[in-house]
């Protein structure tokens, strides 16, 4: 998809509910189950919420070893799933470590578009896009920004080559099937939402909590990198300059910026 120019690509993670809410539900009915056969018992259910060192404990548990993408991996899974824990009062047996099974591969680091991945197991956050997106709030650093190309939200590249990865399953719990608009859409259709239409489309999913002026952001760098590409019908081309344009004197000024550049970058290419 990120040879489409005009398709906005979000983290395949993030098309459907937020994991977060999924998560923390099936936790607290493991909790349940476990009462029934054990009694009452202090329990907390965790997920990408605390501070808790998640892969480490994944890891330690025998779920799987790190990748060199830092991401855990699975025989069976590959790193394609989520993590939740639930820390409990109880004595549990140990359970044995794996063993790591990456090799002398090393697609994840050859392949990460930005080179975040410094070294094995060590990745430079100021430079994934998957943090800039999501987690970095000010203007995205402008050496950086062809590179993220149409990734509007999160990056999967470093697992979609991982060899482990062929292994992974579409779960058919319906959480994870991707909302309308999340897969497929245009730049130029995601650029049309408003904050009320945003909050709305993204009521649940883990894509809300960036807010309006982010996704924005994102949307606006990639509509830059699209019309620079050269990729673009005129038509398709034109369509983004105008989606643009309304957004050029949004109150954020990380928004301004952007909007700004991107329609440069437009104007470079129609030349």
């Amino acid at each position: 998809r990120h040879t489409r120019s005009g398709e906005a690509v979000v983290s395949i993670y993030a098309r459907g509910r937020d994991y977060h809410k999924v998560l923390r539900q099936r936790l607290q009915r493991l909790a349940e189950r476990i009462a029934q056969e054990v009694g009452p018992f202090g329990h907390r259910a965790f997920t990408d919420s605390a501070p808790v060192l998640e892969v480490e404990l994944a890891q330690s548990s025998g779920l799987g070893w790190r990748g060199k993408h830092s991401l855990l991996l699975s025989r069976e899974a590959g790193s394609l799933f989520f993590l939740g824990e639930l820390f409990v009062d109880l004595a549990l047996p140990a359970t044995p470590s794996v063993s790591a099974h990456c090799g002398q591969c090393e697609a994840c680091m050859q392949l990460c578009p930005t080179q975040a991945i410094v070294a094995a197991y060590k990745v430079d956050a100021r430079r994934c896009i998957s943090y800039l997106t999501i987690e970095h709030d000010g203007p995205i650093d402008e050496a950086l920004r062809p590179m993220i190309g149409n990734r509007v939200y999160g990056c999967d590249d470093c697992q979609l080559v991982c060899p482990w990865n062929k292994f992974a399953q579409t779960h058919p719990l319906p959480d994870w099937q991707p909302r309308e608009g999340m897969s497929g859409s245009t730049i130029a259709q995601l650029l049309q939402w408003d904050e009320t239409t945003f909050l709305r489309r993204t009521e649940g999913s883990a894509i809300r909590r960036i807010g309006h002026a982010r996704w924005l952001r994102n949307l606006a760098l990639a509509a830059g990198n699209a019309m620079a590409s050269g990729q673009l019908p005129a038509q398709e081309a034109q369509a983004l300059r105008q989606a643009l344009q309304r957004w050029a004197q949004h109150p954020s000024e990380v928004v301004q910026e952007q909007v700004q550049w991107s329609l440069a970058q437009g104007a470079t290419s129609h030349a």
